[in-house]
C-alpha cells in the first residue's frame, strides 16, 4: 500500500519593491588572485575561505572575488538588466553605513525586504529560516563581522545535491546612485547578512537573474537538506490543523504560495502568484467555539503595498474585539510589516500550496519513534548506457536504468517482522547547466518493485524481471521538478528502486535518498558497494506522543499538573543536574501562557512552551561550562544572547540580582522564568509601539493598562 503526499510545485516570478536610503562612498579595494582548494561543488570554483582571508589580512587588502565579479555578468544577461537603475554601483557595507553589522540577535524578527529581484520564493524560505537559530547558524556562520578579522570576504553554506557546500563571496553589493541596495535589504539599515546571503545563493545558482523565478521548496531544501512536503490546499486532508500543529511544534520551515497570477495586489490584500512564510498558528475561542488562525508574512516587508490580508482577523478587523484584551495584546500587531493573521478556512481558500520542510521525515506518518535512518546515493543517466527511459514505452531499454536495492524492517521488532514500514524516497536531479535557469529540469520519476528472491548484487536485473513483475509504485506523471518524493508504506522485505527520465537517452546526474526507521540501500550492478545509513534524531518525536496522551485525559492542565509534568521529565541536555520546578515557578509560567485567563493551559500552549524549553535547555547547557547547574553574570549574558534576547550589562546584573541566588548565580528554573518574561515583554512592546521607542496612550485606557499588567505579570515580581 502506498500514499502519495508530494505534488508538483508552482514556479513563478514575483513582483518587486524596494525601500530605504543610504549614502555611498568610493570603493577603495584592490584585486587579489586566488587558488583552487578542495571541498567545493564541481559547479563552483574551489575557494579556501580561511586561506583567502588570511592572505588578505596579511597583505592589507580587501578580497575581490574574480569568480563572481562586481560586474553585470554576475547580475545576468537577460530581462533583469532592463530593470536595473541607472549608474549601478558596487559598494561594501563599510562604505554604506558608519556602523555596519553582519548579524544582530536584537533584530531576530523577520526584518528582510525584497528588492528588484523576483525571488519571493527565496525570501519566503529565508524568513522561515530565521525562526530557527540553530539551522540559520549552519547556513549563515554568525561569527563573521565587519570588525574582527575583516577582509571583505564572507562564507555561507548550502546543501547542494547531497552535500553541504561552502560558498565564498566578497562583500561588494549592487546599489543605486543614492546608495540604496538594489536587491535584498534589511529594515535595520546597518544589517547586511540577508543581502550577502542572497549574493552567495546567486553565485551558487549562476547569477542574480537565476533567482528570478523558483519554488519555495527548492530554497528550503538548499537551506536544510530536510524533507519537503508540498500539499495542494484544495486537496488537503481533513486533519490539516493537526499537521500544522505538529509541524510548528517540531523543527520545520513552512512556506506557502497563492494561486498563479500576474503578481497583482488583489482586493482582499493578498498578492497572486506570490510566496509567503507561515510563521505561527493559534487556536482562539470566539462565541464559545474554537477558531483556528494562521499567521503569515509577505517577503515584501515594509513597503507601500504590503500584500496584507484585509479580511477577518486582519490588522484592522473588528473580529479582534471578540477576544480578551490580554489575548488581543499578545497576538495583534498593528504595523505595516507585512505580517497578518487569517482563519485556516480562508487560508485554504486563498492559497494554493503549503510547503513544509522538516529535518526528519516523520511529519505525516504516525510511525512513532526516536530515530530515522538516512542513506543517499548518487547516480547518472548516460546516453547509450544508463538512460533507459520509462518502462511503458521502452521495455527493451528500461532495465539499463540505474537499479538500487532496498531492504527495510522494523528495528524494534527485529528483521523482517511483518508490519508495514514508513519509507520516504526522494529523487533529486542535478542542474545541467552552471546557470540554474538556463536548462529546464527533465521530467523524472521512479519505479518500485518487490524482490522475492536473492539476486547477485554484481549484476543488474535483466529485462525478463521487468516483464514478469508489476511495479508496486510508478510515476503516474513524470514531473519536471528538482525533487520528486513519495512516502510509502512497505511490508518488511527487499525492494528494487529504478529512477528514470520520461524519455530514453536523456542525460543528467541525480541523488536518490531513502529515509526509514531501519534499512540497507545500495546500487546493484556497480562497484559502489553498500552505503551505511546515518542516524537522524528528532528530540520532539517521542515527547509529542506522551503529551498528546496526557492531554487526552486532561484537555487543560493547571499549575500543579504542570509542575508534576516538568519534574517527571528527563532533561537530558542538562546532564546530571536535573531542575526542580516549584509550584510558584509553575504558577509564574502559567500566568505568562494563559492568555484567556482560564487558570490553565492547553496542549497548544504547552507545545509552544516545550519548544521554548528545549531552546533554553540548549543555550543554558552551552554556557554552563563548569557543569555547576548555574550561570554567572557573563554566562547569563551570553545565554540570553544565544536565545535571541540582548540585555545590557546593567540590566543583566539587575536580572541576576532579582532572579538569581545569593551568590549572584542563576539556576535553570530561574533562567526559564527570566527568558519567558523577557520574550513576552518584548512581544507586547513590539505589538503596541508605533515608533519602536515607547508606548504612548492618548487618554486613560484602564482596560488596556490592566491587560498589559496581566500579560507582564511577574516581570517585576513573581
Amino acid at each position: 500500500m502506498e500514499t502519495t503526499l508530494f505534488f508538483p510545485a508552482v514556479t513563478f516570478p514575483c513582483h518587486e519593491y524596494h525601500d530605504g536610503k543610504l549614502s555611498a562612498k568610493k570603493d577603495r579595494s584592490w584585486k587579489r588572485g586566488q587558488k583552487d582548494s578542495v571541498g567545493a561543488s564541481p559547479q563552483l570554483p574551489r575557494q579556501d575561505y580561511e586561506a583567502l582571508q588570511e592572505r588578505c589580512l596579511r597583505d592589507g587588502c580587501l578580497f575581490e572575488d574574480d569568480t563572481f565579479p562586481a560586474t553585470l555578468s554576475s547580475i545576468g544577461s537577460g530581462h533583469l538588466l532592463q530593470k536595473l537603475p541607472g549608474h549601478l554601483q558596487w559598494r561594501r557595507p563599510t562604505e554604506l553605513h558608519i556602523n555596519p553589522h553582519f548579524y544582530s540577535a536584537e533584530a531576530k524578527r523577520l526584518d528582510l525586504c525584497q528588492g528588484l529581484l523576483g525571488d519571493c520564493w527565496f525570501l519566503a524560505a529565508l524568513q522561515a529560516l530565521t525562526l530557527h537559530q540553530d539551522i540559520l547558524s549552519r547556513v549563515v556562520p554568525l561569527n563573521q563581522s565587519f570588525t574582527k578579522n575583516y577582509a571583505g570576504i564572507f562564507q555561507f553554506r548550502f546543501w547542494h545535491f547531497g552535500r553541504w557546500v561552502p560558498v565564498v563571496i566578497d562583500d561588494r553589493l549592487p546599489v543605486n546612485e543614492a546608495g540604496q541596495l538594489v536587491f535584498v535589504s534589511s529594515t535595520f539599515k546597518n544589517l547586511f547578512w540577508g543581502a550577502l546571503l542572497e549574493k552567495a545563493y546567486a553565485k551558487l545558482c549562476g547569477s542574480y537573474e537565476d533567482l528570478q523565478r523558483g519554488q519555495v521548496s527548492d530554497a528550503l531544501l538548499d537551506f536544510t537538506s530536510g524533507v519537503t512536503v508540498t500539499i495542494k490546499l484544495a486537496e488537503a486532508p481533513g486533519n490539516l490543523w493537526d499537521i500544522l500543529t505538529q509541524a510548528t511544534y517540531g523543527r520545520t520551515l513552512i512556506g506557502c504560495q497563492t494561486h498563479s497570477g500576474n503578481e497583482r495586489v488583489l482586493e482582499n490584500g493578498l498578492v497572486d502568484g506570490h510566496a509567503y512564510t507561515l510563521i505561527g498558528i493559534r487556536k482562539v475561542t470566539c462565541h464559545h467555539k474554537p477558531e483556528y488562525l494562521v499567521k503569515l508574512r509577505n517577503p515584501w516587508g515594509k513597503v507601500e503595498w504590503k500584500g496584507e490580508w484585509k479580511g477577518d482577523w486582519s490588522d484592522s478587523s473588528s473580529t479582534w474585539e471578540l477576544l480578551s484584551p490580554k489575548e488581543k495584546i499578545v497576538l495583534l500587531r498593528k504595523k505595516d510589516d507585512g505580517e497578518f493573521w487569517m482563519t485556516l478556512q480562508d487560508f485554504r481558500a486563498h492559497f494554493k500550496l503549503l510547503v513544509i520542510c522538516k529535518l526528519t521525515p516523520g511529519l505525516l506518518s504516525h510511525d512513532v519513534g526516536q530515530t530515522w535512518s538516512y542513506t543517499s546515493q548518487e547516480g547518472r543517466w548516460e546516453k547509450g548506457t544508463t538512460a533507459g527511459g520509462p518502462i511503458k514505452f521502452h521495455q527493451d531499454t528500461f532495465w539499463r536504468n540505474p537499479q538500487f536495492l532496498l531492504s527495510v524492517w522494523r528495528p524494534q521488532e527485529g528483521r523482517m517482522f511483518p508490519m508495514p514500514c514508513s519509507v520516504l524516497v526522494s529523487l533529486l536531479q542535478k542542474p545541467r547547466h552552471r546557470h540554474r535557469n538556463r536548462k529546464p529540469h527533465l521530467a523524472i520519476g521512479f519505479y518500485l518493485f518487490r524482490m522475492n528472491r536473492f539476486h547477485d548484487d554484481q549484476k543488474k536485473l535483466p529485462p525478463e524481471f521487468f516483464l514478469q513483475n508489476t511495479p508496486l509504485s510508478f510515476p503516474e506523471v513524470f514531473l519536471p521538478e528538482k525533487e520528486v518524493s513519495q512516502e510509502l508504506w512497505l511490508e518488511p522485505g527487499t525492494y528494487l528502486i529504478v529512477p528514470c527520465t520520461s524519455e530514453a537517452q536523456q542525460e543528467s546526474e541525480f541523488v536518490l535518498r531513502v529515509f526509514s526507521r531501519k534499512h540497507i540501500f545500495y546500487e546493484i550492478g556497480s562497484n559502489s558497494g553498500v552505503v551505511f545509513s546515518k542516524e537522524i534524531v528528532d528530540q520532539t518525536e517521542g515527547h509529542d506522543e506522551v503529551f498528546t496522551k496526557l492531554f487526552e485525559k486532561c484537555p487543560e492542565i493547571n499549575a500543579a499538573q504542570l509542575q508534576r509534568i516538568l519534574n517527571q521529565l528527563t532533561w537530558s541536555g542538562l546532564g546530571s543536574t536535573q531542575p526542580l520546578f516549584s509550584l510558584d515557578a509553575c504558577q509564574g509560567i502559567l500566568a505568562l501562557l494563559d492568555l484567556n485567563a482560564s487558570g490553565t493551559v492547553s496542549i497548544q500552549e504547552f507545545r509552544d512552551l516545550w519548544k521554548q524549553l528545549m531552546l533554553y535547555q540548549a543555550v543554558f547547557h552551552k554556557q554552563d561550562s563548569n557543569r555547576s547547574g548555574c550561570l554567572n553574570w557573563s554566562q547569563l549574558r551570553a545565554a540570553t544572547k544565544d536565545a535571541g534576547i540582548v540585555l545590557s550589562d546593567d540590566i543583566c546584573l539587575l536580572m541576576l540580582i532579582r532572579f538569581g541566588g545569593p551568590r549572584l548565580q542563576m539556576d535553570f528554573v530561574s533562567f526559564v522564568l527570566l527568558m519567558l518574561r523577557a520574550e513576552k515583554t518584548e512581544s507586547v512592546f513590539q505589538n503596541l509601539t508605533q515608533d519602536g521607542k515607547g508606548i504612548y496612550l492618548q487618554k486613560p485606557e484602564e482596560e488596556i493598562l490592566r491587560a498589559i499588567q496581566g500579560v507582564l505579570q511577574g516581570v517585576a515580581a513573581n
